[in-house]
């Protein structure tokens, strides 16, 4: 596989073990979207003048689509000797494990497994995730969970990027 490989879904996978994702909305969150859409602009368009109905339903196309958006905005990635997740960035030398869980596994560490502490980038279109374990004696979160359509891929990055640094 050469470096800049990508499969379907986002994910990219290189064959030195880095790894990059990036968590977008499902297309029908956005065909659902539009369909709520043309169903409030019908009833309003029946009860406003038209222009106000065309505006509102403007802005909240805008607003909708922006959250939308937003939401698939995450990126998970294992490159450079760190783990990004969303915002948050840890290097791989301050890593343990990293488990790759199925759909039940990551019920269960979300729902009576939870710990509090945790740091959780989940997406509820996402069913499966990785949980990798953080071994900084100065850092009180236990592990990170996140979701990912590739668990066991991005376990893997993390565990060949760990034995590399």
């Amino acid at each position: 596989m050469d470096e800049d490989a990508t499969t379907a879904g986002g994910a990219q996978v290189a064959s030195r073990g880095s790894y990059s994702e990036r968590l977008t909305a499902p297309l029908r969150w956005y065909v659902q979207g539009t369909m709520l859409l043309a169903t409030l602009w019908l009833a309003m368009i029946v009860a406003i003048p038209s222009v106000v109905a065309w505006a509102v339903t403007a802005a909240l196309a805008a607003l909708g689509y922006a959250m939308l958006f937003r939401l698939g905005s995450a990126r998970i990635a294992v490159t450079g000797g760190e783990l990004l997740a969303g915002r948050a960035r840890i290097p791989v030398s301050l890593l343990g494990g990293a488990e790759a869980l199925d759909a039940e596994g990551t019920r269960r560490v979300l729902g009576v497994d939870a710990d509090v502490r945790a740091f959780l980038l989940t997406r509820p279109y996402l069913k499966r995730s990785v949980r990798v374990t953080l071994t900084d004696p100065d850092d009180p979160t236990p592990y990170w969970l996140l979701s990912t359509r590739r668990p066991e891929r991005l376990a893997r990055a993390v565990e060949s990027a760990r034995t590399r640094s």
